[in-house]
């Protein structure tokens, strides 16, 4: 018998920020995380950041990437749609706050800023991190801190296929990957092994997992309809909960960058 070893089964970036994941087939690691990867965020009137915590409509936006910009389509309304340019068409520099940090940004489009206030309700921009942004991971005991995006905590989020197998089995209903934002979807492991690597190599590329990934309402988000429920989160807390935590998932840095593909196998270091 043939033993099954972990490979990479998918790969995932969120441009924006609590908006819809674009899945792709090969991406490049970079230190802040995957290319593309919560470079951009939308803010506030005050520059505070916004997500689907208190906004779950912001699920129903969908994100495609082109050659020169973003694409942002209403998931219902298909032919409602704006262009992020990635050149700028309304740059100015500005602070903004995600959590306790704040950030240097610039304004990306002010067409963007209409479209999104009108999808949302709400008077809000959409800006980009600025190539200087000093925002840094959180500090663990033992690990250096790294240079991160607009994502919660960390450059990189990994989740087992087999995982979420044993998660669904418990719930009254399935529920899919995207719930919970991965960047790297890993098939072939044991359930919940991922939680016991320290270490571990996808095509030459080094990567670290700094800590288990704390579980907040978005997971109870249905990414499809835009709606919330009580699950996963209740059944996760059954027997994912350690303190007042409820984890799924792992969170990573890379040592180094380089281009990984769906496919590439996954050699556990440690």
């Amino acid at each position: 018998m043939i033993e099954e070893r972990p490979v990479l089964s998918e790969i995932w970036v969120y441009p924006v920020k609590s908006l819809g994941g674009v899945r792709l087939e090969s991406a490049q690691v970079q230190e802040r995380g995957l290319q593309y990867d919560r470079r951009w965020l939308i803010v506030d009137e005050n520059g505070k950041f916004i997500t689907q915590r208190t906004y779950p409509e912001m699920a129903l936006i969908d994100v495609a990437i082109g050659e020169d910009n973003l694409v942002l389509s209403h998931r219902i309304y298909e032919t409602n749609a704006v262009t992020v340019p990635f050149s700028p068409d309304s740059s100015a520099e500005l602070t903004v706050r995600i959590w306790k940090d704040m950030v240097s940004a610039r304004t990306v489009s002010k067409a963007a800023d209409s479209w999104l206030s009108g999808q949302l309700q709400k008077q809000v921009r959409i800006v980009e991190l600025a190539g200087n942004a000093e925002r840094k991971s959180p500090e663990i005991a033992g690990n250096a801190r790294t240079l991160v995006s607009f994502a919660d905590d960390f450059p990189f989020l990994l989740t087992s296929e087999t995982s979420l197998d044993d998660l669904n089995s418990r719930l009254p209903e399935p529920v899919s990957m995207n719930r919970f934002r991965p960047n790297f979807v890993i098939a072939g492991a044991a359930t919940f092994e991922e939680d016991q690597w320290k270490s571990i190599q996808i095509s030459g590329i080094g990567f670290d997992l700094i800590s288990p990934c704390e579980r907040c309402v978005v997971v109870t988000i249905d990414q499809e309809t835009g709606r919330k429920g009580l699950e996963p989160l209740r059944t996760l807390s059954k027997y994912r909960r350690q303190d007042r935590h409820i984890f799924f998932g792992q969170n990573l840095i890379s040592h180094n960058t380089g281009q990984i593909r769906v496919g590439d196998a996954v050699q556990i270091i440690s």
